[in-house]
């Protein structure tokens, strides 16, 4: 079920990853997110933008592939619940949630000033929100094919990406984001819960 915000989101995550070829590194020294220790000398620095604008940008094709995948599986059936507009909401909060969040790692870690990108960090909001909504529907897993329900898929999910996030094992991986924009999806469905 492709709704209208899912669409959108899909269409400007492809149009702007195909924007990424032509313009080379451009992009990525204006609208991915850099830590706020980035040197001066480099030419690029945090910009306020970048919290949500890190999110429309990718590394690569798998990259892409595998949160629009993401996207296409999840989304419409979030907007369904949501509707478009606290949908919208809902996923860009993910995104700058994660990126806090990867700020905050960045900083206190002290590590090389690398930029994030991706739109992972709404994507894992999805899946919360997923396991929070639907979480006895079942998932299988491409690898191995083992089914389980969604709200353990989610948990399970979230565990590998603490364990990965604090021993280091996947450099290059912004595990930490990818947490944060889950905690900020329950953050804004908890508060959205107790409105009603």
């Amino acid at each position: 079920m492709l709704t209208p915000v899912t669409r959108l989101l899909l269409i400007a995550n492809v149009a702007i990853f195909l924007l990424q070829f032509v313009l080379g590194d451009l992009l990525i020294i204006w609208f991915a997110l850099w830590p706020f220790h980035t040197p001066q000398e480099l030419g690029v620095r945090f910009l306020p933008w970048q919290v949500i604008t890190y999110g429309f940008l990718h590394g690569g094709l798998l990259h892409i592939g595998f949160n629009m995948l993401a996207l296409y599986m999840f989304g419409g059936q979030i907007e369904a619940v949501f509707g478009p507009r606290r949908f919208l909401i809902y996923y860009l909060g993910c995104v700058f949630a994660a990126a806090l969040t990867q700020l905050a790692v960045s900083t206190l870690s002290g590590g090389p000033p690398l930029p994030t990108v991706g739109a992972s960090g709404g994507v894992f909001g999805l899946l919360l929100a997923y396991g929070l909504l639907f979480p006895r529907r079942i998932l299988v897993l491409i690898f191995p094919p083992i089914p389980m329900p969604a709200w353990l898929f989610v948990t399970l999910y979230g565990l590998l990406e603490l364990y990965l996030g604090v021993t280091g094992t996947q450099a290059g991986v912004a595990h930490f984001a990818h947490l944060g924009g889950m905690f900020g999806g329950w953050l804004l469905i908890r508060q959205w819960r107790s409105r009603r």
